[in-house]
């Protein structure tokens, strides 16, 4: 049996776009900490440099994405955001053959995971931008330039992903 919310069809659509949302909000914070943790701990300096812009930019998204959920009316869960903290710092617990030190894999993988949540954020912001159509609450020039800046950062992923894959294979 499904729940209806006594608003109305309106009110559903909110509900749902909500959940939508702060399930994205968790992703969001998941992946700001991960950016933040491969900056402070890069393989080279070039890569340090390019992960510091990189990790800003996932920062700025974040708060993009709570400015349109404050826009329309929508409450971001603390407790969504609290569990993508918390996935990100379980996430570093993952069986690397190493016991005291870091896994030459470690960079590679958050990298991947990084670039996953990258293109699952550009999903997100397709779906917004489709919805701007009939929703004059969002700023259809604003998700063309976030969507913009995401396929960027995948970019960026995939290169430092390649340059990773090689170093991490030839030091394991």
């Amino acid at each position: 049996m499904t729940r209806t919310d006594p608003r109305g069809p309106q009110g559903d659509r909110l509900a749902l776009l909500g959940v939508y949302l702060n399930d994205h909000l968790a992703g969001a914070t998941f992946g700001t900490e991960l950016a933040r943790r491969l900056a402070r701990s890069p393989v080279d300096a070039a890569a340090g440099e390019t992960l510091k812009a990189l990790a800003a930019d996932i920062v700025a998204d974040r708060a993009a994405l709570l400015r349109i959920m404050k826009d329309l009316g929508i409450r971001a869960r603390g407790y969504k955001a609290g569990a993508g903290w918390a996935a990100e710092k379980i996430g570093r617990l993952k069986s690397n053959r190493r016991l005291l030190s870091r896994s030459p894999l470690s960079p590679l993988l958050e990298l991947e995971v990084l670039r996953l949540g990258v293109e699952g954020k550009a999903a997100g912001w397709r779906t917004l931008r489709e919805l701007a159509e009939t929703d004059d609450r969002l700023d259809a020039p604003r998700l063309d330039s976030l969507l913009k800046r995401a396929g960027h950062q995948a970019e960026i992923l995939e290169d430092l992903r390649v340059q990773q894959a090689a170093e991490s294979f030839r030091t394991a």
